[in-house]
């Protein structure tokens, strides 16, 4: 069993900068693929990145890419998010998520662990 606790979220204006970090607990996190997702009001939840267990396979939304980072500190048990040039197409509630297999997904479905999710609001 895994546990996931995103922190990190806020209200920043358009350019800004936000880092988001999710807290994992139990022995299987190094072992686990995990990812960012994000789901704005009225829209479907969707994939902004993803990275595997050991760190060397990682993917970005089209939408994201070149603007954000996913990294992943196994002795911390802790997955970040560092989002810059935030625009304000990126509000939305941000979730991490975590697989029991150790590839980097992109796909929801692929995720058996969820987080509570965390609020990002970036005013124009």
């Amino acid at each position: 069993q895994v546990q996931l606790v995103e922190s990190g979220g806020g209200l920043v204006q358009a350019g800004g900068s936000l880092r988001l970090s999710c807290a994992a607990s139990g022995r299987t996190f190094s072992r686990s693929g995990l990812g960012w997702f994000r789901q704005a009001p009225g829209n479907e939840r969707e994939f902004v990145a993803s990275i595997s267990a050991n760190g060397g396979v990682r993917n970005y939304a089209v939408s994201v890419k070149g603007r954000f980072t996913i990294s992943r500190d196994n002795a911390k048990n802790t997955l970040y998010l560092q989002m810059n040039g935030l625009k304000p197409e990126d509000t939305a509630v941000y979730y991490c998520a975590g697989r029991i297999w150790d590839g980097a997904s992109v796909k929801d479905n692929d995720y058996t662990y969820w987080g509570q999710g965390t609020q990002v609001t970036v005013s124009s």
